[in-house]
């Protein structure tokens, strides 16, 4: 069986990720979410341990000291984080680990993944925006879930965001869901059929 593989996307604000996302879970066998912590509190509906780890923010800059996050962001005032349990657990009993992360955060675990093998050799990663910035505009107002005021500084940061595009393995612009989704399996399926990956011996 090939070795198991970090999944990383990354996107601005308002393209699809979340929904690019929850369709590869849906349609991969054997890959699972790591599951962010965040200090916000917990919407409707949500699960602790299943939607997000809800901490409060003296624990979650205590864990930050103590170097237990693969990556770490303040996004519109509050806090949010990958664990590094929440990885290498999933990696070591064999599962694909999907992480759906900033651009900063994705720039934290390259930075990781430079000092630590086991890591550098599982991850792949993606970017995925629209192909234009008239288009995210298109999306975020279609929405109507935004102000003006936020609008125009998503746009602002989809533009710094998109500028770091070369940083990553793979860019993906944002078509129908349907193709994105497809275009994210066909990734998905190449990276796991790279040599490196698998330990096959031809047998008698």
């Amino acid at each position: 069986m090939p070795s198991p593989i970090i999944f990383l996307i990354s996107a601005p604000s308002g393209v699809g990720k979340t929904t690019v996302c929850q369709g590869l879970l849906a349609a991969q066998t054997g890959l699972q979410r790591a599951v962010t912590c965040t200090t916000r509190a917990p919407r409707p509906g949500e699960m602790a341990g299943v939607d997000y780890h809800f901490l409060d923010p003296d624990e979650f800059v205590r864990r930050v000291g103590q170097g237990e996050f693969l990556e770490h962001a303040e996004v519109y005032g509050r806090r949010y984080g990958t664990l590094k349990s929440e990885v290498s657990s999933r990696l070591e009993a064999g599962f694909d680990v999907l992480l759906n992360i900033d651009v900063q955060g994705a720039a934290s675990v390259r930075s990781a993944a430079a000092t630590e093998p086991m890591l550098a050799a599982a991850l792949v990663t993606v970017f995925y925006t629209t192909g234009s910035q008239a288009e995210m505009e298109s999306r975020l107002r279609g929405r109507a879930a935004d102000s003006e005021e936020v609008i125009q500084r998503r746009l602002a940061e989809a533009r710094v965001e998109a500028s770091r595009w070369r940083e990553f393995d793979y860019l993906v612009l944002s078509g129908s869901r349907e193709e994105d989704l497809r275009r994210m399996r066909v990734i998905f399926e190449a990276e796991k059929l790279r040599r490196h990956r698998s330990t096959f011996e031809f047998g008698a």
